[in-house]
């Protein structure tokens, strides 16, 4: 009896001791953590628990508390939102952050954000949480120290939801208007260059090292990648995909999407808008869906779902938001309208099919026309339903089962559909629970603050940098190499450049300024491009057109090859068009995004080219009009095959 007395209060001393470890982690995890502390103005403390206030009620309520279930936040919250807070949440409009880091209105700003009402006026006026960056200052310490202010003007909302920032590609060596520009974060080569090394456990390193650099300032959503499938060649946005492959793709997004988010979404990762649904490559003639030039996106070899394959992809690694295109599938579906106002790819494949229950956003812009100039409108891209009113629009949108409006400031019509018994506020209910889980699993509502202190140490890592510049030589491909010319013999030439910079250039070689005085000429060109007849001076700096040089630049380009022996460097934005350059240089290397700095590594060896084309390149301009638009590497007796790529001895 002794014994079993002697056992049984053991074992209530581990109970008790457990029941305090317990109660201990508790109330740790209910503590604000330093950050918060510093910069929240809402701290209250209820039984010992301290906890940010949100909604300034003195009392710990669900949505507060960061030990309840996510659903039952979420549940809490909701009750208490109006029509109008429900309505601001399904905005994501574009905003300008200040050089200083305020929030008021700059009168001197400039860029694409700076015509549009600020953040601050957003969440007074349209009770808004989710703003979408472009610009920002090249110090990113700046660009913390915004997004802090903004979070801590946003705990005055009558709520205090906190505020999602999403962004664009920032970190590539990019001419590429959509990718912004990698001021202050680490720059690696281009999307494409990644599919053309291959490797992806380099992909998920380079996403992981997005995510710590996205996260230091305050960047949460990530409007990318972009996993399009390059079948028409002449399509402006190729420079952003991983190429024409489905497979490969597949492959790269996978990887792409576990670095940023990890297995699960969560307080530590960066939300993915993967885009564009169902695939945005097919586009005829290449002509962009941004404008009303463009001529619907068409499958003529019946290959639509061979362009889902990368889209299964990244569902399988959770993707938290999917982003559908502004193209017409012409004859695809039973009425010829946009994605986002189209029932069978919102509602029956995505949302059925593929049993999708993240966010929906449009692509940019469905809702309202843009002026671009003083006799300049930029039409709203609802193609197909051009005609409607803007709150049959957005109850279209709405209805097929997409969440959200990107680059669009509406609220009120959502507001006027609610009231006027046109949308249930059951159905606005659906939407705004998928739009709070990703700002819970995000821990927004926690922590929404970044530490500003430790933004300098926390980018562009020495570490980092190396991968960056390593992937921008890695990626280079090999197309063309006459008697193993490459690499060249560092400090024993005299060169003549074209498109270089002649102070990295002379640390490798004596660089002159004469052809006929060199022992090689090293020209650097980009993919030809040929601006669409337009007034809209967006529309004019797309890579529209053909893929070919042409007159006196194609003359001058063989004048110079027959003069000096040539290796050229050809950045790939699209699959150029190069057979004479192919016949008349002496070697022939590609690439993806890469500084003169890394050309010049592999061109004189420091490095070795490694990369494969993700796609073919086409042996003429008759051949690319030819392809069947939605099929890959399908032109007849290509100059360059898909995967193809040499490297050196």
């Amino acid at each position: 009896m002794k014994i079993l007395n002697y056992i049984i209060l053991i074992l209530g001393s581990i109970f008790l001791i457990n029941c305090q470890t317990n109660q201990d982690s508790s109330n740790q995890e209910n503590q604000l953590d330093e950050v918060v502390l510093k910069k929240t103005a809402l701290k209250a403390e209820v039984n010992g628990v301290i906890f940010r206030d949100l909604n300034k009620n003195n009392k710990l309520d669900v949505y507060e508390d960061v030990n309840a279930p996510i659903e039952k936040r979420i549940e809490d919250l909701i009750a208490q939102m109006t029509v109008e807070e429900k309505a601001g949440m399904l905005f994501i409009p574009g905003v300008a952050v200040n050089e200083d880091g305020s929030l008021d209105k700059d009168p001197d700003a400039t860029g694409p954000g700076a015509r549009y009402p600020t953040a601050k006026n957003n969440i007074d006026k349209g009770k808004l949480n989710h703003f979408n960056v472009w610009s920002i200052p090249s110090d990113p310490q700046i660009m913390a120290i915004w997004y802090n202010n903004l979070q801590q003007y946003a705990e005055n909302s009558r709520l205090g939801i906190p505020v999602t920032i999403a962004s664009d590609p920032r970190h590539h060596f990019s001419n590429s208007i959509f990718s912004m520009e990698a001021s202050g974060f680490t720059q690696f080569c281009e999307t494409l260059g990644l599919a053309a090394i291959g490797n992806d456990s380099i992909v998920k390193e380079f996403a992981e090292i997005v995510r710590k650099e996205y996260n230091a300032v305050g960047l949460r959503l990530a409007l990318h990648p972009q996993i399009d499938l390059a079948t028409e060649p002449r399509w402006a946005r190729i420079s952003g995909t991983f190429g024409e492959d489905a497979e490969l793709t597949a492959k790269m997004v996978k990887a792409y999407i576990k670095g940023m988010q990890g297995e699960t979404l969560s307080e530590n990762s960066v939300a993915c808008m993967t885009k564009h649904f169902p695939g945005g490559g097919p586009q005829k003639e290449g002509l962009d869906p941004h404008f009303s030039f463009q001529k619907g996106q068409i499958y003529p070899g019946d290959n639509f779902d061979y362009h889902l394959i990368p889209f299964e992809a990244a569902f399988e690694a959770n993707t938290a938001s999917i982003m559908p295109y502004y193209g017409v599938p012409i004859d695809q579906t039973d009425e010829n309208v946009a994605m986002a106002f189209n029932k069978a790819i919102i509602t029956d494949l995505l949302r059925n099919k593929y049993n999708y229950d993240g966010v929906v956003c449009t692509d940019w812009g469905l809702l309202t026309d843009t002026p671009m100039g003083p006799d300049v409108i930029w039409s709203a891209r609802a193609w197909g339903v051009e005609d409607l009113a803007v709150t049959d629009k957005v109850l279209k949108v709405i209805e097929v089962g997409c969440d959200q409006f990107g680059g669009e400031n509406r609220p009120e019509v959502v507001v006027k559909l609610v009231k006027s018994g046109q949308l249930s506020e059951e159905r606005l209910d659906i939407s705004i629970k998928r739009l709070l889980k990703q700002k819970f699993q995000l821990g927004l509502f926690d922590n929404p603050f970044v530490d500003e202190a430790k933004v300098g140490e926390r980018l562009m890592k020495k570490e980092y940098v190396e991968l960056g510049d390593a992937t921008q030589q890695m990626a280079m491909t090999l197309l063309k190499n006459d008697e193993d010319v490459l690499p060249l013999k560092e400090n024993e030439l005299k060169v003549y450049l074209e498109g270089m910079d002649s102070a990295i250039v002379s640390k490798y070689a004596k660089v002159v300024t004469e052809p006929n005085e060199a022992d090689f000429a090293i020209v650097r060109l980009n993919t030809p491009w040929y601006p669409v007849d337009t007034k809209n001076p967006f529309a004019q700096s797309f890579h529209h057109g053909d893929l070919n040089f042409k007159g006196e630049e194609k003359a001058r380009l063989i004048e110079l090859m027959e003069t000096v022996p040539t290796v050229v460097d050809l950045y790939l934005d699209r699959p150029a068009v190069i057979p004479e350059l192919s016949e008349k240089s002496k070697a022939l290397i590609a690439d993806y995004g890469a500084s003169d700095e890394n050309v010049c590594k592999v061109i004189f060896g420091k490095a070795k080219p490694q990369g494969k084309l993700p796609f073919e390149l086409p042996s003429s301009m008759e051949t690319v009009e030819n392809q069947l638009t939605d099929v890959p590497y399908d032109s007849e007796n290509p100059l360059y095959e898909f995967g193809f790529g040499l490297t050196y001895q």
